[in-house]
């Protein structure tokens, strides 16, 4: 549980999606709402280079959007759906050529199946040079689940997972 992330003024999924719009431009993010299929949905992205990461070139997206349910056949499709967004429209080099695709999708809703949060905290879900953490914010709980590991695929990246989680997801 974890009430940081919420507005102290507002409730909700809304009052969820404006204070994490905050968060993500607070932390350098670019971001814009765009229309999926008559869902609005914010989008954020960043991009980070470290050596350490093999020269790396990361780029972070965070998709997030209202519902009015959270299953896990919901969260797993947005999943996949954001992953392939991510690639998609991430510009650059091709994926896994120094260049790496890492997601966010974010669910929001007052009604959330408690399997849908397992879902998204038991692991990171990867492709090919992409990654991804389910985010499932049960907004009438006020509670955040998503995985804080570190899986053997991603490790060198799962600090960076951690600290852009926490900061986003948890208001920290």
């Amino acid at each position: 549980m974890y009430e940081q992330g919420f507005g102290q003024q507002q409730s909700g999924a809304g009052a969820y999606l404006a204070a994490l719009e905050g968060r993500l431009r607070a932390d350098g993010c670019g971001t814009r709402w765009e229309d999926w299929h008559g869902m609005p949905v914010l989008v954020g992205r960043r991009s980070d280079f470290r050596m350490r990461w093999m020269a790396t070139n990361l780029h972070l997206f965070t998709v997030a959007a209202a519902v009015p349910e959270i299953t896990v056949d919901a969260i797993r499709g947005f999943t996949y759906g954001v992953l392939k967004y991510a690639k998609d429209t991430k510009g650059g080099l091709p994926v896994g050529l120094q260049t790496g695709v890492a997601a966010f999708p974010v669910l929001v809703s007052e009604n959330v199946d408690p399997a849908a949060v397992r879902w998204a905290e038991e692991q990171q879900r990867n492709e090919f040079a992409c990654m991804a953490r389910p985010v499932v914010v049960d907004s009438g709980q006020r509670y955040v689940g998503m995985y804080r590991g570190k899986p053997v695929l991603g490790r060198a990246y799962a600090s960076h997972f951690i600290e852009k989680g926490t900061r986003y997801f948890y208001g920290d």
